[in-house]
């Protein structure tokens, strides 16, 4: 039995999420005549996925840039018979009228290069868009949209990127469980582990980044997220995992082996060595459990020894043997 800090911890269930999620959609429509991606690649921001045909856009490019420079010369001679008509009007030579529709075929003109102009830039896009790109670095799903298709504009889904790295693991916890959450937030970010089937023995450690705004009414539950930065995607969207929160830490706990706690028809108790190496049944109250330890609230005091194997053999009064341990261990003698 020692006293040491112990962690109070909340374990559950959770599953993986993708950080960022990003359904990849046309927003022109014509022939996909190129597929850069395969099912599940790894991709990098702003690697090219898909190309479609650009042909037409750069056709509509080529003709709005032509009614600008159009515009733009006829705007200029309009701006001269402007002048000229203001010129006239001074001498006489000329009216009112005449001047006033010298200048407004003038501002027409000009009014046309602004529309001309937005055009050229909204073609420019459109043959932008003709070249689909990554918008994040992330795993990419199966390829939904294959090469020779037709696709329209904002109409099937071509592809779905899921961003891995860093990942989310979403839980729930009882809702008993908030005040001390909430209050271990204030302090500092708050750590997260997680085991993945099969392997226990490798926990992932990310910290908790998410409180959701409202407790389920239905269930009692509240819905947590941690991020993990995941840097050898063993985490994945939707894979089942064991989660540990760590609250807080107990900086002086009463600590014994999980193993030296038994349970019996009136609750837990522990064998206790006594001076004499003889052993008496102590009833306790376990607080909690962590990591293969129990931490006691009540029924042992600090440096006592308990036994921790071999408690088939043992009754009241039984004689045991002591072998050294961090936690005060015992077992029964031969």
């Amino acid at each position: 039995m020692v006293r040491k800090s112990a962690p109070v911890q909340v374990g559950t269930f959770g599953w993986g999420e993708a950080n960022l999620t990003v359904t990849i959609r046309s927003q022109v429509t014509g022939p996909l005549v190129k597929v850069h991606v395969v099912d599940g690649q790894h991709v990098k921001g702003g690697d090219v996925l898909f190309e479609i045909d650009r042909r037409p856009f750069e056709a509509a490019l080529r003709q709005a840039e032509a009614n600008l420079a159009r515009d733009k010369a006829q705007q200029e001679n309009a701006d001269k018979e402007a002048r000229r008509q203001d010129e006239l009007l001074a001498k006489g030579v000329a009216s009112q009228g005449e001047f006033d529709a010298a200048r407004a075929a003038a501002d027409a003109l000009a009014a046309s290069i602004k529309a001309d102009a937005a055009a050229v830039e909204l073609a420019r896009v459109d043959l932008g868009y003709c070249t689909i790109r990554a918008p994040l670095t992330g795993r990419a799903g199966a390829v939904l949209v294959h090469q020779g298709n037709l696709v329209k504009a904002d109409d099937v889904v071509l592809l779905v990127l899921h961003q891995v790295q860093p990942i989310l693991v979403a839980f729930c916890v009882p809702q008993r469980e908030l005040p001390a959450i909430r209050s271990g937030m204030a302090g500092a970010r708050l750590r997260v582990r997680v085991f993945i089937p099969g392997e226990h023995d490798r926990p992932e450690t990310g910290d908790l980044v998410f409180i959701d705004n409202q407790v389920d009414a239905d269930t009692g539950m509240i819905r947590l997220k941690a991020a993990f930065a995941n840097a050898q995607q063993r985490l994945w969207p939707g894979q089942f995992v064991t989660v540990v929160l760590t609250v807080r830490e107990d900086p002086d706990a009463l600590v014994v082996p999980g193993r030296a706690v038994q349970e019996g028809q009136q609750g837990q108790y522990v064998f206790v060595v006594k001076p004499d190496l003889t052993v008496e049944v102590r009833p306790v109250a376990v607080d909690r459990t962590f990591e293969g330890e129990a931490v006691i609230a009540a029924g042992l005091e600090a440096g006592e020894q308990v036994v921790t194997d071999g408690h088939l053999r043992l009754v009241p009064g039984a004689k045991v043997e002591v072998k050294t341990s961090l936690a005060g261990g015992a077992e029964p003698s031969p």
